[in-house]
């Protein structure tokens, strides 16, 4: 399969991830329905459950530069692909974002200073939390989800039920950090949104970058090592 193919399979995937995931914070998570946060965390893992059924066998379904850097790092991803793969997501989180914003804005009465489900800290932090405690749990849940990406695609794992557990990672990460950032770990599904909301979004943009990145690159090496067979 060509790179071209496989970048706009990303480009695909990622905007179902940011439309379904982020598209349930701002259109279902308080309406009548009240999905709640367990509702939005479960919509997040789906979208990568879906997909990776749908697309994992095309481009390997990353939905996520990180994700594609710890793949890098953890020597299942050619290097040299990487740039046209993050381009790709990128491009797709923010075609969701504007079709979310589209969407959520025929509603009377909406506000884009709500974030559209941006990611924040400090007062923009659901839960208020700190810079350096959204910094640690961002780099934290990144890792751990590249480990177990990583864990879940081995050779060695049980054939066919990578997609399960991943999206289920997924889910448990925003169950947890939802409160602390909104979730990130994909800098592609921050970036569509705080490019729709502007000025504060865009201003903390930069912490959805380098934190997950870092720990992609600290899940990379952590799983390369633990998987290494030493006999």
């Amino acid at each position: 399969m060509s790179l071209l193919k496989r970048s706009a399979t990303e480009l695909l995937g990622t905007f179902w991830l940011v439309l379904g995931g982020c598209g349930s914070a701002v259109i279902a998570a308080s309406s009548p329905l009240g999905i709640g946060v367990l509702g939005v965390a479960l919509a997040f893992g789906l979208t990568v459950l879906t997909m990776a059924f749908a697309i994992g066998h095309i481009s390997g379904c990353h939905l996520n530069p990180a994700v594609s850097v710890g793949l890098v790092v953890g020597g299942r991803f050619p290097a040299k692909e990487l740039p046209a793969y993050i381009i790709a997501q990128v491009i797709g989180g923010i075609l969701a974002a504007a079709l979310l914003y589209h969407i959520a804005s025929g509603k009377e009465g909406f506000d884009i200073a709500a974030g559209l489900a941006s990611n924040g800290y400090g007062e923009h932090s659901p839960g208020k939390y700190s810079m350096a405690s959204g910094f640690v749990t961002e780099l934290v849940m990144t890792a751990m989800f590249v480990v177990i990406i990583l864990g879940a695609t081995d050779k060695r794992a049980p054939a066919g039920l990578a997609p399960i557990a991943i999206g289920l990672a997924l889910t448990l990460i925003h169950l947890i950090s939802i409160p602390v950032t909104n979730t990130s770990v994909n800098p592609a599904r921050s970036t569509g949104p705080a490019l729709m909301v502007g000025g504060w979004a865009i201003a903390q943009l930069w912490m959805f970058w380098v934190a997950p990145l870092l720990g992609a690159v600290v899940g990379g090496v952590v799983y390369r090592w633990l998987g290494k067979d030493d006999s």
